[in-house]
């Protein structure tokens, strides 16, 4: 019995780093800096995971960015200047809305792009299906005769 207490204490002592949580760096002293920084926070991406921001994400480089923006805003920096200076270091692809631009119009219109596609491809089957060419005298003649043979078996 003790060594099933043993081990049960052991599973727990070791799962408990499972729940671990990664406590957010060094926050601004300043509270309205900081609620600045965390709403722009909000609109950068995560350069290591899928469509994340980077506060929310607990990746190292999602950390570092987070450090940089409070970084910049602890210095006088405007949100804007601070979109733009990690669009300068990572490109538009960094904000998790990327401007309507010439550069992002294909981006923009991808889905739209897509769904005529669909659309197109889907309306060109039918119209190939729908209307079967007739059958020629020699396929009514063969089919005509399995028809009969057909019957004859039954």
């Amino acid at each position: 019995m003790t060594r099933f207490v043993t081990i049960f204490l052991a599973f727990v002592i070791f799962s408990v780093q499972a729940f671990a949580v990664a406590v957010d760096d060094n926050p601004l002293e300043d509270p309205a800096k900081e609620a600045v920084a965390r709403e722009l926070m909000k609109e950068i991406r995560c350069l290591v995971c899928q469509n994340q921001s980077i506060e929310d994400s607990n990746a190292d480089l999602a950390r570092d960015l987070r450090q940089v923006v409070r970084e910049r805003i602890a210095l006088g920096d405007t949100p804007e200047n601070v979109r733009a200076y990690l669009v300068d270091r990572y490109g538009d692809w960094v904000l998790l809305e990327p401007p309507v631009k010439p550069q992002t119009y294909l981006l923009w219109a991808s889905p739209f792009l897509f769904l005529l596609v669909v659309v197109y491809l889907v309306f060109r089957r039918r119209s190939t299906t729908a209307g079967a060419a007739p059958l020629s005298a020699e396929e009514e003649a063969e089919l005509e005769a399995i028809l009969a043979a057909k019957e004859r078996e039954q």
